[in-house]
């Protein structure tokens, strides 16, 4: 489960957000590209917007439960 106090600085404030766990697997890119962004120098990935609608929420929600390591939050500021 994500930790909000190991999220990475890179993520934009609200409700969902990335953190130290990431393995940079690719899987949050491929599944909702508007919303998470790779950072090249760290080797991670972290949400770049937040989500505006249900059906974007329903898409970081899937990269979310996708998530192998677990690194993918849903409870941000």
């Amino acid at each position: 489960m994500a930790n909000k106090d190991d999220k990475w600085p890179s993520n934009v404030p609200g409700k969902f957000y990335v953190d130290q766990q990431c393995i940079d697997c690719d899987l949050c890119r491929e599944t909702a590209p508007a919303f998470f962004a790779r950072s090249d120098e760290g080797g991670y990935s972290y949400v770049q917007a937040q989500p505006a609608t249900e059906e974007d929420t329903a898409l970081c929600m899937e990269a979310l439960e996708g998530c192998p390591v677990e690194a993918i939050g849903n409870d941000g500021e």
